[in-house]
């Protein structure tokens, strides 16, 4: 979904899929209609049909500008066998599995009352033109599985916070086992650009990007999309807050 998109549900057909339903501590509920929120690297509008995935005080996934916006482009490379670790709202995996490129879909989830919603909800067996055959759930944790067969891309979202913690480390333990010939981690931007000015490279243009992916010694995904450097840019003036990694900023911070 690109930058000018204004309304969720009017644009994504995944989303009128989604109804308000529980299992065990997962909720799904349905927002109110045009709450001002802003993207991954788009500015605050309007937006309406936001659907979010909750547990506890945590939102874990949602139809935010900033969730949709924040998978597009992995979801633009999937083609071949796409491993989805994390299963969540299951928009990731819907809008990879309505790719023609893409020939299957293993979904890695360990929360049982997570798979049991959506085997209620049935999502994939409702998007159109079969897609959903694509799919299948495995019960698993995402740094143990190891595939039954060769994998072209890995998407990994296991994370509750957009940025934090040790995420390349994380991605480099799935990718040992999995040997993916892509990868598209979900907050892979405001890592690259965390990492990349920690190492000097303040600019974040084309090449500080590059060399930082070098740097992480995975196969990263989406470098080459249209605009991934302002994007990154634009994403980290917006999200990065107070998680760079030492006390150098770039000029936006």
């Amino acid at each position: 979904m690109n930058a000018d998109a204004a309304d969720v549900a009017r644009l994504d057909p995944i989303a009128p899929l989604y109804r308000e339903m529980r299992s065990g501590d997962w909720i799904l509920r349905r927002w109110p209609d045009n709450i001002p929120l802003r993207g991954y690297w788009s500015a605050v509008r309007p937006v309406s049909g936001v659907v979010s995935l909750d547990r506890g005080a945590d939102t874990w996934m949602s139809l935010m500008p900033v969730e949709i916006e924040s998978q597009q482009i992995g979801i633009s490379c999937a083609a071949g066998h796409v491993a989805v670790l994390g299963l969540g709202m299951g928009w990731a995996t819907a809008a990879t599995a309505l790719r023609p490129e893409v020939t299957a879909v293993t979904v890695v989830e360990r929360d049982r009352d997570l798979v049991a919603l959506h085997e209620a909800l049935d999502l994939f067996g409702r998007l159109p033109d079969g897609a959903g055959e694509k799919v299948r759930i495995v019960l698993a944790d995402a740094f143990d599985w190891t595939p039954e067969a060769p994998v072209d891309l890995l998407m990994a979202d296991i994370w509750l916070p957009l940025v934090g913690g040790d995420r390349v480390s994380d991605v480099r333990r799935m990718q040992e086992k999995i040997g993916a010939g892509r990868v598209y981690f979900w907050g892979q931007e405001l890592e690259l650009a965390r990492h990349a000015v920690a190492a000097g490279r303040e600019r974040l243009d084309d090449g500080d990007i590059a060399a930082t992916a070098a740097a992480f010694g995975l196969p990263l995904a989406g470098l080459d999309a249209p605009d991934y450097a302002p994007r990154l840019r634009a994403a980290a003036a917006q999200w990065m807050n107070d998680e760079w990694l030492d006390a150098r900023r770039p000029a936006f911070a």
